[in-house]
């Protein structure tokens, strides 16, 4: 029987995004906490390196013949430097493809998490968080999928403050949205942000004082978001107004918004509302922090 490993959905608390350097990257500061929901990555027995996709948004990834979980396997197995038994993978996709919640680069984690463990490889943490920040901006991050300040292109990491239980309400319209295109739309506007990290308590009580020091951050590509996919903008408009939402904020690049609620019930209470008002749209009622064990 195969091993599996979980892949958490990552939330940005806040991004801020500065003006590009001279290499085109944009240096950031963020706040990342993951979710109890995600994907999962398991083994099975195969001649060869083969990935196979499952699951509700398996579709959108038909496509990518070269899908990041196999990136990051080919990566591993060049950083091993010796002959390693041959592995098959599979992909159980049930996050939204494109939608700000880091799915391709948790993926990619959970298989080099697994895959190192699986095949017994002496490769350091140290290493391992060089090959998956090698993949992808969120990808040192979405490793550990645990609660952390992000800065410079996303690869400098450090411990985030206390976070309290963390309930929150996820939705998705369903509509894919280009991170590149987000961007381009955020350059253009010209309207970039500070990237100094913000002070911050060691520890935040509960949720009501996390929400209130958050509605001082921002996601600096929220604007752009919604200008390339207005339907991000209806998501969250409608999470904004409703009674339980502390804060109602677009993750990442979107187009997943998300609402903190003060508790469990509040937040099944939001998410039941919105399936009723909007049945075609992704909702997920989560609690997010971090680490979430894997499977086994």
């Amino acid at each position: 029987m195969g091993r599996s490993a979980f892949a958490p959905a990552k939330v940005n608390l806040f991004l801020h995004v500065g003006a590009p350097g001279e290499d085109g990257f944009h240096p950031v500061c963020s706040l990342m906490a993951f979710a109890d929901i995600g994907d999962r990555v398991s083994t099975f027995e195969a001649e060869a390196l083969a990935l196979r996709v499952a699951g509700p948004f398996a579709q959108e990834l038909a496509g990518e013949g070269d899908n990041l979980v196999l990136r990051a396997a080919r990566a591993l197995i060049a950083e091993a430097r010796r002959p390693v038994a041959p592995m098959g993978l599979s992909l159980e996709k049930l996050l939204p493809v494109a939608s700000g919640l880091g799915g391709g680069s948790s993926d990619a984690g959970a298989a080099l998490r697994l895959l190192r463990d699986t095949l017994e490889l002496k490769i350091d943490d140290i290493r391992l968080e060089a090959l998956a920040g090698s993949l992808g901006a969120d990808g040192a991050a979405c490793l550990w999928g645990a609660p952390a300040l992000a800065q410079g292109r996303g690869e400098r990491l450090s411990p985030a403050p206390g976070l309290p239980p963390l309930d929150a309400v996820l939705v998705n319209p369903r509509t894919p949205v280009s991170t590149p295109e987000v961007y381009r739309r955020f350059d253009a506007d010209g309207r970039f942000g500070e990237v100094t990290a913000p002070a911050a308590p060691e520890a935040f009580e509960d949720a009501t004082e996390l929400a209130a020091w958050l509605a001082v951050q921002r996601n600096d590509l929220e604007a752009a978001a919604i200008a390339v996919s207005p339907p991000v903008g209806a998501v969250l408009e409608t999470l904004a107004g409703e009674p339980e939402a502390l804060l109602a904020r677009v993750s990442g690049s979107g187009g997943t918004c998300f609402a903190l609620c003060a508790s469990d019930i509040e937040a099944e209470s939001l998410a039941e509302r919105i399936e009723a008002m909007a049945p075609d749209w992704w909702v997920r009622r989560c609690r997010l922090g971090g680490p979430w064990p894997d499977p086994g």
